[in-house]
């Protein structure tokens, strides 16, 4: 992706209010004494293995023309760190994360909780993927000095077990807050420590997600030790409502496979969307959509098993439906249409494309309004004319 001044001032824009907001080593678990003694408990490491360390030079390759390179300052040393949480249900779980800490010899490390997008395939996270966009952000971030912890969220990744909550706010909550627990614990075992205010970043499913999580630590006391410290959504569906109506008149791109996964998590989840696939999806599809989505497919594979409208895909009652909700999923999505409503003690970037065929800028406009009418003061930035996925690089 070729490089201009808007971009750049664009991902400097992202790193400054984050601001204001190889080879492979035997595995190790657990990542310290303390984590011996916490075993089992939230937030305790099961395993940790320690990447080789990529020099300053080796980060800028990895960026390569995706991602404006320019504030790169460190090598840094990523970890892929198993540890202890919990599901959507509270049952006890395991999930995964990148860690990445920079090779900067400073004892005491700003922290950054990076949290991702929408993803189907367990195997196209960050702690699996070297050439993905959360892979880069989580080198970015440390190569400016910065403690990255990126979770995989529950269900994906190859050591969290069965099939990710998509969008449940307990599940989000508890895999960030873990993760956060777990990587102080890694970051300890190196003989260094991370500082208590969270510099919260995540990009679409991510922009909700970092909402949420900063608000868990700031109002509900998530973590005895971490506080909020800043927080840059990017790209974010933060009026689930309007966003999955916009999908059921498939004003969306990719309509049909965002709703499909949505509706097949939350029936798994809550129930009450539908009784048997065929009250929602039209034949062929009824027989094998909830197959697609266990984790297990690729988004090529889904993408190829589906058609891309929803119009095709799904009954015109049930479509009907998502327009209108009702009940359970009424009150479910009540909870996601307001992760902006309270009031954050700390700075606030809201960063958009109005380029984005995938969420609509009118998003960040409504999570702008929400925090300034409970009396917060958000910057809402316009990154450019960029889709979806380039405006988070």
């Amino acid at each position: 992706m070729e490089s201009n001044p808007t971009r750049g001032a664009a991902v400097r824009g992202l790193l400054a209010g984050a601001l204001a907001l190889g080879g492979v080593t035997a595995l190790v678990a657990p990542a310290s004494a303390a984590d011996s003694a916490r075993a089992g408990q939230r937030g305790s490491v099961v395993s940790v293995e320690k990447r080789a360390t990529i020099d300053a030079a080796g980060v800028i390759a990895a960026l390569g023309d995706t991602v404006d390179a320019g504030a790169v300052r460190y090598g840094v040393t990523p970890y892929v760190v198993t540890y202890r949480t919990t599901d959507h249900t509270g049952t006890p779980t395991t999930a995964s994360q990148l860690v990445v800490l920079p090779e900067s010899g400073d004892r005491t490390l700003s922290t950054v909780s990076w949290l991702h997008g929408t993803i189907v395939y367990k195997g196209d996270v960050a702690t699996v993927r070297t050439d993905t966009n959360d892979y880069r952000a989580a080198l970015l971030f440390a190569s400016t000095g910065r403690a990255v912890s990126a979770p995989d969220y529950i269900g994906l990744g190859r050591n969290s077990p069965g099939v990710h909550p998509y969008g449940d706010p307990r599940a989000t909550v508890s895999a960030s807050v873990d993760a956060l627990r777990s990587a102080r614990s890694v970051v300890h075992g190196e003989g260094r420590e991370l500082e208590r205010e969270v510099q919260i970043s995540g990009f679409s499913q991510g922009g909700p997600a970092a909402m949420t999580v900063g608000r868990a630590l700031q109002r509900e006391g998530a973590d005895p030790y971490f506080r909020l410290g800043a927080l840059a959504p990017v790209g974010g569906p933060f009026d689930l409502s309007a966003f999955e109506a916009a999908a059921a008149d498939d004003r969306i791109d990719k309509s049909a496979i965002y709703l499909a996964y949505f509706v097949t998590a939350w029936n798994r989840m809550y129930g009450g969307l539908y009784d048997s696939p065929g009250d929602a999806f039209k034949s062929p599809y009824d027989a094998t959509v909830e197959g697609l989505f266990d984790g297990n497919h690729t988004q090529r594979q889904i993408l190829e098993g589906l058609p891309q409208a929803s119009r095709d895909l799904f009954t015109p009652e049930f479509l009907e439906r998502i327009r209108h909700p009702e009940g359970v999923l009424k009150d479910r999505l009540r909870a996601l249409d307001t992760t902006c409503d309270w009031q954050p003690q700390a700075p606030v970037r809201i960063f958009h494309g109005r380029g984005d065929k995938d969420v609509a800028f009118a998003h960040a406009e409504h999570c702008t309004a929400q925090l300034k009418a409970n009396g917060a003061k958000p910057r809402l930035v316009d990154v450019g004319p960029y889709d979806h996925n380039s405006s988070v690089r």
